[in-house]
């Protein structure tokens, strides 16, 4: 017997359903739902391995105040009090909440209702203010409200796919699918990429345009002016349904051409088959996401996306519009109900007197924010210099997350009194927690979450809540009755959402987009068995997917949309001193801060460490080796990091993924380098275009080892640990050699001083191979040599789980390479299946010279698909070498 849980994945905007099934024995395996509309049964590799997250190795089970376990009474009492004494002392300013799109939109809707309704500060913000809050503000600007105007079945029906901003195939691997599966099955659609590094996402694009960091506004500012002179140009939409086209044209109109080659780096043909592309093309899908957003002019590329729609009058139609493609799985929920600091909850806004008035007296709450508080980058700021004292972090990981990371980690770790609630007892963050509070995961917890086509889908559990963890809107009901405020008796998730629905229609009569009334009365039952739908769904009305603004109904005041009159963005902050471009950003297989995905072996074997990629010649000059090891400066701090050498890089700019952290690599925080400057409507960090320096790491010795044991690594400059299979990988960097490494491998590994190791030193080449056995297992093995090691890692992983009884096993350990009988399957490319390189090679050698031969023979790129573009890079390269 098996039990089936519908629920939704926790990961990216994307928001796919799974089928969690758990057996009677407690095995827990998930699947894609085929009845869910966002993903119909699709899901990428970090969907499919969620299975392999769930443990309870590292989790924090139960609550702790300073480090001591405690009672919830306790802890949540000293909370109240602290707070209440802040607040007391100081005013409703002095503290503040920092929470997060993997909270539910329960959870978030407490926290809001809380902050701004009770306490009277509009000092809540989100991890979303980091990725998403330009759109937010691109929207009001333009829309007068945060309203997505698509489905994402516009791609699909899209005959132009622009993707700006967005490495759809690693960020968003489902849409990328879908996207994938549409232009096979109508070749004459057509997908521009717009993206200074060619991404995987290039695989299907018939045009990238790398362009030059932040020269997005003025590419758009041109296709605009180049409209306004064409057929393209919808008079009649924009008389009957717009303002301020004229202002918006002439601010076009004023960069010429030689100033947008300039700015953009684009070749002047590229430029004029885009125009050309979006003139002619009325069902165009412009989709826009992170590179867009995370920008010192992130709201004016939105605008200036906007502008080119609302002039052509191509949204709300199927398959036409702006599309912003939601960074988190419930960012735009946390839209919903006031989570960032300049909103009020059910899409209100707290400048308006009306609506405070309006979200006040449906709370029978004491007071009421009356401007918004202070945003993230300035919120830490406020704890750096005293004005907070009082700081309530959940379910995220400013310490890594957050530009000028070191800075916020000393803004927390002096604040006099920081509460974190989190399901993961060592991350960077909750290290400095005067208060640590175990919150539930994913499988455990339940509630609502909402996806960038504003389809709102159920979190179900499936998993018990493991030792004294609770739900985060639990412990702030709990916070906010100690603190003396009525109004938070919940005592279910349902009652919570119900409130919410009834808020969003409270008064609403059409005026606002956001009302999902039909809710307003949802029983336990009807919660329980909630299908996925779009908002709005009004009461009385039925659940049917809806578009907005195809015939106007904007939400300004006179019922029009607003052209933004925009200018072109400074491009180039580089300098003498700091002369290369970083952008940062997520890879394929691992999520934020890896507190989750880390988790995971099969997770971390396509990329197991931190990297910098770099186009060839800028290593040439700067005397970086691929696979070398490099390091990463500017004002703000240093990253060490591995070399990855591709031409997929453009000249002068380095692209660093933004997931590790303290626990799983020695100085690889790369937001720790990101100044925090920010986009001045949306207060966006910007994080793809900051001036760094970089050199040569002057590594004596490189390193790499294998372990049974999680490694605790002293004497090395750099190391990267990963999860494996059976145990752990560590890439490792050394200045000068440990004098005695059988002693350091005893102490790194967790070896008894009995066990002796089998290997060999060569003094003249400086390698050095030692391999400790117990009872035929291998327990550690450590790869030492003056370059980066040569060692087949995959198949030096897989001799943790082998039998080493046999002796020429061990030497072949030693030898750092499999014998004949055992091969090497290379470095992974496929997570879903472990496929890796050389097996891939040799299916090409044994003539399967299409991905779909390649899925046939290996099983790989046959399930989530998002490797199959480096799949078809293999076999190109296969099929040139050939040739030659």
């Amino acid at each position: 017997m098996s039990t089936e849980t519908r629920t939704t994945c926790p990961y990216c905007g994307v928001g796919c359903g799974v089928i969690a099934t758990v057996t009677h024995d407690g095995d827990i395996s998930v699947k894609g739902d085929p009845e869910h509309p966002a993903n119909l049964g699709r899901l990428c590799s970090k969907g499919s391995a969620l299975a392999e997250t769930i443990d309870l190795d590292g989790r924090v089970l139960f609550p702790e105040i300073g480090g001591q376990r405690a009672t919830w009474d306790t802890a949540l009492d000293l909370v109240a009090r602290k707070f209440s004494e802040a607040i007391s002392e100081q005013g409703p300013d002095s503290v503040a909440f920092y929470v997060s799109g993997q909270l539910l939109t329960e959870d978030y809707y407490v926290a809001n209702k809380l902050m701004k309704g009770f306490i009277g500060s509009g000092n809540i913000d989100t991890n979303s203010r980091l990725c998403m809050s330009s759109s937010v503000a691109g929207h009001r600007r333009a829309f007068g409200s945060d309203t997505v105007p698509g489905i994402y079945n516009d791609l699909e029906l899209a005959e132009l796919v622009i993707l700006t901003g967005s490495n759809l195939a690693w960020c968003h691997p489902v849409i990328y699918q879908r996207l994938a599966a549409a232009k096979t099955a109508r070749p004459g659609m057509k997908i521009v990429v717009i993206d200074p590094r060619r991404t995987m996402t290039c695989d299907i694009a018939d045009l990238h345009l790398a362009i030059r960091p932040d020269g997005d506004v003025a590419l758009f500012l041109g296709l605009l002016a180049h409209l306004a002179k064409g057929p393209a140009i919808d008079q009649t939409y924009i008389g009957a349904h717009t303002a301020g086209f004229a202002e918006a044209f002439a601010a076009a109109s004023a960069v010429t051409f030689e100033d947008l080659l300039d700015r953009t780096g684009l070749p002047a043909m590229q430029i004029r088959e885009f125009f050309r592309l979006f003139e002619m093309t009325e069902k165009t899908v412009t989709c826009y996401s992170q590179g867009i957003n995370q920008s010192s002019s992130g709201t004016d590329k939105v605008n200036a996306i906007i502008n080119c729609h609302l002039a052509t009058g191509r949204i709300g139609r199927p398959g036409m519009g702006p599309f912003s493609l939601t960074g988190q799985p419930n960012a735009m929920g946390g839209r919903e109900v006031g989570g960032l600091a300049n909103m009020l909850a059910a899409h209100m806004a707290i400048e308006s007197t009306e609506d405070r008035d309006r979200v006040q007296r449906f709370w029978s709450s004491p007071t009421i924010a009356t401007r918004p508080g202070l945003k993230a980058v300035d919120m830490f700021k406020a704890v750096a210099d005293g004005r907070i004292k009082a700081l309530w972090i959940m379910a995220t990981n400013p310490v890594v997350s957050m530009p000028d990371a070191h800075a916020v980690e000393a803004a927390i770790r002096d604040c006099p009194f920081v509460v974190v609630s989190d399901i993961l007892h060592d991350t960077d963050t909750a290290r400095h927690a005067d208060v640590l509070l175990p919150s539930l995961g994913w499988g455990e917890k339940d509630g609502t979450v909402t996806n960038s086509e504003r389809r709102i889908s159920r979190q179900r559990r499936f998993l018990k809540s493991p030792g004294n963890a609770r739900p985060d809107w639990w412990q702030l009901a709990g916070v906010a009755q100690r603190m003396g405020h009525s109004g938070f008796d919940y005592r279910s998730q349902a009652e919570i959402f119900a409130e919410h629905a009834a808020l969003s229609s409270f008064e609403n009569e059409g005026l606002r987009d956001f009302d999902i009334g039909a809710h307003a009365a949802i029983s336990q039952d009807g919660y329980d068995r909630l299908a996925p739908f779009q908002w709005p769904q009004l009461a009385g009305k039925g659940n049917n997917e809806t578009r907005f603004f195809a015939n106007g109904g904007f939400y300004h005041a006179d019922g029009k949309a607003r052209f933004v009159a925009v200018n072109p963005s400074t491009t180039d902050r580089t300098s003498a001193s700091y002369p290369l471009t970083l952008n940062t950003g997520r890879i394929r297989d691992h999520w934020h801060t890896m507190t989750r995905t880390g988790k995971s072996a099969r997770l971390s074997g396509h990329i197991a460490e931190p990297f910098a990629e770099i186009h060839p010649r800028d290593a040439i000059d700067l005397g970086i080796r691929g696979a070398g090891l490099v390091e990463l400066q500017s004002p703000r701090g240093t990253a060490i990091v591995r070399a990855l050498v591709t031409e997929r890089q453009a000249r002068g700019n380095v692209f660093v993924p933004m997931h590790w952290n303290d626990q799983y690599a020695s100085k690889a925080r790369i937001d720790a380098l990101i100044p925090p400057v920010v986009d001045p409507f949306s207060g966006q960090p910007a994080s793809k275009n900051v001036a760094i320096a970089a050199r040569p790491f002057p590594a004596a010795l490189y390193g790499f080892a294998v372990s049974a044991e999680k490694p605790s690594v002293t004497g090395a400059e750099y190391w990267a640990l990963a999860k494996a299979e059976g145990g752990w990988r560590t890439e490792l960097g050394f200045i000068q050699a440990i004098e005695d490494w059988t002693d350091w491998c005893r102490a790194t590994f967790g070896l008894s001083a009995g066990i002796e190791p089998l290997g060999y030193s060569d003094g003249q080449s400086g390698d050095l191979r030692l391999a400790f056995f117990r009872d035929g297992r291998l327990l550690a093995a450590l790869f030492i040599a003056r370059q980066p090691v040569a060692v087949a890692r995959n198949w030096a992983i897989a001799q943790l789980s082998a039998d080493h009884g046999d002796m020429r096993r061990r030497f072949s350990i030693v030898a750092g390479r499999p014998g004949m009988d055992q091969p090497d399957p290379g470095a992974t490319v496929c997570s879903c299946f472990f496929v890796g390189t050389n097996q891939i090679i040799e299916a090409v050698r044994g003539g399967c010279h299409s991905v779909k031969a390649v899925g046939a023979h290996t099983n790989a790129g046959t399930n989530c698909g998002s490797c199959r573009a480096e799949i078809r890079g293999i076999i190109d390269g296969c099929l040139a070498a050939a040739a030659e």
